[in-house]
C-alpha cells in the first residue's frame, strides 16, 4: 500500500514546489486584493470633494442672491420664491442636478437674536425624505432684519454605511446655507 501511495505523493510534492515557486501572477493577485479598497478610497475622496465644493458654491450663491434683497433690487421686481430660487440657481455653476429641488425660506425677523435657522427636513426620516416646512418668501422693507435659508438634498453616489456622507434616511446629504442681515434703508 505504501508503494501505491508513494508515487502520487511524490508527484503532489513536486507540483506543490513548482506552484509555490511560480511568481508569474503575483502582481495580478496583489492588485485584485488591494485594488478594491484603493479605488473605494479614491471614490470617497472625490465624492467628499464634490460635496464640499457644492456646499461652498451654495453658500456663495445664497450670499450673492441675498445681496439683492439687502439692497432692495429684488423688492423692486416684486420677487417671489421662484424669482429668488432662479437668482440662486444662476450662481450654482451646474453643480446641482435639479434647481427645482432648492428649498427657499426668506423671512423677516424682529432682531438678530431671534434668527434661528431650522433644517426643513426631519433628520430621522425614512425614504422618501420630504420637506417638513413650506417655502416662504417675504419682500422686506428697508431697515428690517431678514433671515435667508436655502437647503438642498444632494445625492450621494458612494454609500459607505456609517462612514458615508449621507445624513438623511434616503441616502442623500442635506446641505444648506443661511444668512441674516439688515436691509439697507431703501424707499418702499
Amino acid at each position: 500500500m505504501i508503494r501505491v501511495l508513494a508515487a502520487p505523493l511524490r508527484r503532489l510534492r513536486r507540483c506543490q514546489k513548482e506552484l509555490l515557486a511560480d511568481e508569474r501572477a503575483v502582481t495580478a493577485i496583489e492588485f485584485g486584493l488591494l485594488g478594491i479598497p484603493f479605488f473605494a478610497v479614491i471614490g470617497a475622496i472625490l465624492q467628499t470633494s464634490v460635496i464640499f465644493l457644492a456646499s461652498q458654491v451654495l453658500e456663495s450663491a445664497v450670499n450673492d442672491a441675498a445681496r439683492e434683497i439687502r439692497t432692495g433690487q429684488l423688492q423692486q421686481r416684486s420677487a417671489t420664491v421662484e424669482t429668488f430660487r432662479t437668482e440662486v440657481c444662476n450662481r450654482l455653476f451646474g453643480l446641482f442636478p435639479d434647481c427645482a429641488g432648492l428649498h427657499v425660506r426668506v423671512t423677516t425677523v424682529t432682531d438678530f437674536q431671534s434668527a434661528t435657522p431650522v433644517p426643513p427636513v426631519d433628520p430621522n426620516c425614512r425614504a422618501p425624505c420630504d420637506w417638513t416646512s413650506s417655502e416662504r418668501y417675504e419682500n422686506p422693507v428697508g431697515g428690517k432684519v431678514v433671515q435667508v435659508q436655502v437647503h438642498y438634498r444632494y445625492p450621494v453616489l458612494l454609500t459607505l454605511g456609517p462612514l458615508g456622507l449621507s445624513n438623511m434616511g434616503d441616502g442623500r446629504r442635506l446641505i444648506g446655507s443661511a444668512t441674516v442681515f439688515k436691509t439697507e434703508p431703501f424707499p418702499s
